[in-house]
C-alpha cells in the first residue's frame, strides 16, 4: 500500500505530497522527508518571486539542476555534458569558449592525476575512435 509524505511551507501554505512505496530504512525515510521539504521551500521561494521573467529563469535553473542530478545518479555522463553545454550556451557562452573551458578542465584533471571525466567514457575504457 502506498505511503505519503506531505511537506508544507508554513509561510505560503504551499504543500507538496510524495506518494509511493517507501523503503523501511529510517535513514531513507529521513532523506525522503528532507528532500520533499527542501523542494517545497524552493518551490515556494520561486513562486513568491514578483517578476514573471525572474520566476521563469529560476524555474528553468532548478529544472536544469534536477535534470543534471538525475543524469549523474544514472551515471549518464554524456547527458550531463549535454545539459551543461546547453546551459552554458543559453548563458551566452560560445562553442569556442566551451572548448577552451573543457581543455582547461582536462589539464587540471590530468595535473591532479584524476580520470578523464570529460570523455564520456567509463574509467579505464579507451578513448572513442
Amino acid at each position: 500500500m502506498p505511503e505519503q509524505y506531505i511537506a508544507k511551507d508554513n509561510e505560503t501554505g504551499l504543500e507538496v505530497t510524495v506518494t509511493g512505496d517507501f523503503p523501511s530504512d529510517p535513514d531513507d525515510r529521513v532523506r525522503i522527508a528532507r528532500t520533499a521539504t527542501l523542494f517545497t521551500r524552493l518551490f515556494a521561494t520561486i513562486l513568491a518571486t514578483d517578476s514573471e521573467s525572474d520566476r521563469r529563469h529560476r524555474f528553468r535553473a532548478i529544472e536544469t539542476q534536477l535534470e543534471i542530478a538525475e543524469a549523474l545518479i544514472r551515471e549518464d555522463i554524456a547527458e550531463v555534458q549535454r545539459l551543461i553545454r546547453e546551459t552554458m550556451t543559453t548563458m551566452g557562452v560560445t562553442e569556442e569558449q566551451l572548448e577552451e573551458i573543457e581543455n582547461e578542465l582536462r589539464r587540471h584533471l590530468n595535473d591532479l592525476g584524476g580520470p578523464d571525466l570529460l570523455s564520456g567514457q567509463p574509467e579505464g575504457d579507451p578513448d572513442p575512435v
